[in-house]
């Protein structure tokens, strides 16, 4: 069940009546611009979130010493 096409006029002509045509043209073009930036930022991320997925990754190597400490003092693990 959606919004056929005789709601949807009733809809703009009701938001005409209330904002008139000036104000109603710049509202739908400040909305189209969110909307663009909206789906820019989500390609973005996808983009990224990809690219990470898709990149080599370095497995960890557990056979190499700890660095040693600057200041000289021994750390001490229990």
């Amino acid at each position: 069940m959606g919004i056929g096409f005789k709601e949807l006029l009733i809809i703009l002509a009701i938001a005409l009546l209330i904002f008139g045509a000036k104000r109603l043209k710049t509202i739908g073009s400040d909305l189209g611009g969110a909307v663009k930036g909206f789906r820019k930022a989500m390609d973005t991320e996808d983009e990224k979130e990809t690219q990470q997925l898709n990149s080599p990754q370095k497995d960890a190597d557990f056979n190499s010493t700890p660095a040693s400490d600057k200041t000289g003092s021994k750390s001490s693990n229990a």
